[in-house]
């Protein structure tokens, strides 16, 4: 075998070893623990649907636990009961006073904790989801970090909190040493989160306009219209008329 053929075998070698690792990567990164807020207004209540995959080959999904934020912490917690999954949450002094509303917050809920008993535990190529109920959210442009720690049947515990923003410098730094020798590198492991949105309006529309008053609108302008048409087609008439009139003249 030739020198240059060598080559080829090893780049093309080289290149689907990259791409397998990308691959591999990339399966694990659509695997994220995440939430999916009902609502993100800024003063407002939310359900909070966490997605918990179990991404273990071997172990399954016991317990799930969600930090709350102490900085900007939600005043009002509860969980929907789930089969089979007791949750607990947890309140604590917070590490200093936060006003609220013109009150001072001095303790809060910072977790929920969830676990599962034997009948209950999430197994391979399954997930499940994990509902709360918190309010009041904070100020519009906050962007609320909730830590995820997920724990297994065999003891290791997987901790979903890493900075978002992180993960595209880890997705690169991933791909440009693919071609390089292996090491050891930490996972990224985004923790759940979601940017509070501008308040609503104070007649709880989020639009300037109404729904009703953009219907009463279109109705008036539909009438006016109506009577538009209906004016030129009385023009029309008059002047067809004059016309008439004028013709029959001319001939006698």
């Amino acid at each position: 075998m030739n020198t240059s053929i060598r080559r080829t075998l090893k780049t093309a070698a080289a290149a689907s070893l990259t791409a397998g690792l990308l691959a591999a990567g990339a399966t694990a990164a659509s695997a994220h623990v995440t939430v999916d807020p009902s609502a993100t207004a800024e003063g407002g209540f939310t359900k909070l649907t966490f997605s918990v995959p179990n991404e273990s080959e071997t172990a399954k999904t016991n317990r799930l636990e969600v930090k709350l934020p102490t900085d900007t912490p939600l005043t009002s917690v509860s969980v929907k009961p789930m089969d089979g999954w007791k949750a607990q949450v947890v309140t604590s002094t917070l590490p200093k006073p936060v006003e609220i509303a013109g009150a001072t917050v001095t303790k809060a809920a910072t977790s929920v904790i969830w676990t599962a008993d034997a009948a209950h535990q999430i197994g391979q190529k399954e997930f499940q989801t994990f509902t709360l109920s918190v309010g009041r959210l904070p100020a519009a442009g906050t962007t609320l970090m909730l830590p995820a720690a997920q724990g297994y049947t065999d003891g290791t515990t997987v901790n979903w909190a890493d900075a978002a923003e992180a993960e595209h410098d880890h997705a690169s730094a991933n791909s440009s040493a693919a071609a390089s020798a292996p090491a050891a590198e930490k996972e990224h492991h985004p923790a759940p989160s979601f940017v509070v949105t501008a308040a609503e309006a104070a007649d709880g529309s989020a639009s300037a306009t109404p729904a009703s008053e953009t219907q009463a609108a279109g109705s008036n302008g539909g009438q006016a219209a109506g009577w538009i048409g209906l004016v030129a087609g009385l023009l029309g008439l008059a002047a067809g008329a004059t016309a008439l009139v004028r013709t029959r003249a001319v001939k006698k």
